[in-house]
Parts: C-alpha cells; structure tokens; sequence
C-alpha cells in the first residue's frame, strides 16, 4: 500500500467523483480508477458504492478515510522533520490544543520564539483531551495542551503559570446576572450547557451529589457555539472565564462559581520523545519561561 495511492483514495473520497478527483490529481480517469480498483482487491473490501454520477464511501471507505488521514499526516510529518534537521533558522512545530484563555502564555512564547527563528512554521489543531491526545500519541503532533492532570506514566508536562476559572455565562438581563456568584442550587431546573468531559469530571466534582439536580441540556466541543445558544435564550453555559466575549456590547455576562471551581492547564509530550531540533530549543525556552512566571508567584 502506497502513500501514493492513499492520497489518490482521499481526492475520491472527498470529491465524490473520479472525474473531479482525477482532475485536482492531474491524472487520467483510468488511471485514478485503476488505482482504486487495486486497493480494494489488496484490502480485499468494496471502498465506494458507485453511482450514475457520484460515489460515495463504503463503511471499509470511512474507516479507510480516518487510517489514512492519519498515514498521510505522518508522512508528511516525517518529510518535514528530516528537512529541518540541518535548518537553524526555523523548522516546523504541531502542536494540539484544548479551549483556554492561557493559551496566551503559548502564543507569547511562540512571537518570542519566532523572533530567532524566523523561519519557523507551526502548525495548530484545536480539540478536547481524546482527540489531541490521540494525536499525539500517534506521533502526528510535538505538544498537546491539556485541561486535565495527564497520565504522568505516559507524558512528561509542564503546568501553565496560572489556571482557569469556572462560571457561568448567561444574557445580561437574566436573574442570576444580578448575583456576583453562583452556587450549585441557583442552577436546579436550568437548562445548562458544557463539554461532556468537563460535566463528568469537573462539575461533577464541584457540585458532588447535586450533579442529579442538574440538567445538561446539551453538550458543546466549543464554548462559542454554546454562547449562540445562550444568545438565543435556550440555556446557561458552565466555562471558563475569558472564552467567551462578555463586554459590554455583548448581551452576555460571566458569573463564577461558588466555592470557586479552577482547572490547572498543561503542556504535555510523550515520554521517551524523540524531537527535531527546533521543537527541542522551543521546550528548552518554555521550560525556563514558565520557571521564571512560577519564581515570580513565590
């Protein structure tokens, strides 16, 4: 099986039509065809259901799409470290990351980096703690950031200079916008929104046996499209402070919780990582940024 051939599949896949995937690959029909053809006889499994004039994957297909995603990412990784062995002047960084306001800290570092390496490309993805993780544990990605404590047996990590507060985001004009906090009890009977993982882990843990008072209205990956739907009256979001724009001209309002809720955010990469050059000076420079940030606190 061919890297090759894998990219010829992703073209079809995502164009639904050998015509149109034959023509972004500057190849024949034929040719794409035959390709495809050859990998379903090596797979030993139909990828597309053919149509008149569309195709569209098999269940073989969609499980080949995210195998091959994934093959290609790598490959592609794997070309750009081995060209950035003997660059000094830049190379390229993949780093994954989770919802925060201290992403800051990372962007900060990132400008200061870039100015004695201005040749440094970095590549950012954005996701909750299983996807960036399995990303990184597949070797597609350098550094994740992670709004959990993570598996110390698996990664070594760095924990950012400060954490995230938890509150809730709500229209300006509600009730509860008139309280300065907000206890587990003001939330009884609200229709409420938060990421599934944050429900289950942290406000499960802030509200204890009250969590069955509660009710999860709907659960959101992104704090922003949670908001809309906060916009349009449908619920409350439980978030971190700063995620979501709560000025003046907004129509919403931020109030923590009571006792305060904070998550500590980290920066993590595997144990045992082998890394290029340039994502090794940048987590030499992070580590003594974020000593420096902590000696400061003391």
């Amino acid at each position: 099986m061919e890297i090759r051939t894998l990219k010829y599949f992703l073209a079809a896949a995502r164009e639904e039509s050998m015509t149109r995937a034959a023509q972004y690959l500057h190849v024949s029909q034929p040719t794409l065809s035959r390709q495809i053809q050859m990998l379903e006889d090596e797979l030993g499994k139909k990828l597309f259901n053919r149509h008149s004039f569309s195709i569209t994957l098999t269940e073989a297909g969609i499980l080949l799409r995210k195998r091959a995603e994934d093959l290609i990412n790598m490959a592609d990784k794997i070309l750009d470290e081995f060209n950035s062995l003997d660059d000094i002047t830049g190379g390229e960084l993949y780093l994954g990351l989770a919802e925060s306001y201290l992403i800051r800290y990372l962007a900060r570092e990132i400008k200061q980096f870039k100015k004695m390496y201005p040749d440094l490309r970095y590549h950012i993805t954005s996701g909750d703690t299983e996807q960036v993780t399995e990303k990184l544990d597949k070797g597609i990605l350098d550094f994740a950031v992670l709004a959990e404590e993570p598996n110390d047996l698996k990664y070594h990590f760095l924990c950012f200079p400060q954490s995230d507060i938890w509150g809730v985001v709500m229209p300006e004009n509600d009730k509860l916008a008139k309280k300065e906090k907000i206890y587990a009890d003001d939330l009884v009977g609200l229709s409420l929104f938060c990421s599934k993982q944050s429900w289950e882990r942290d406000i499960h843990a802030w509200c204890g046996e009250k969590i069955d008072s509660l009710n999860l209205e709907g659960s959101f990956r992104l704090s922003y499209n949670a908001s809309l739907f906060v916009k349009e009256g449908l619920g409350y979001l439980l978030t971190f402070d700063h995620l979501i724009d709560t000025g003046a001209d907004s129509g919403l309002v931020f109030r923590p919780l009571e006792p305060a809720l904070k998550t500590k955010i980290y920066l993590i990469w595997k144990r045992h990582q082998i890394f290029t050059p340039i994502a090794e000076r940048f987590l030499k420079q992070i580590k003594k940024s974020f000593l420096n940030h902590q000696s400061q606190k003391i």
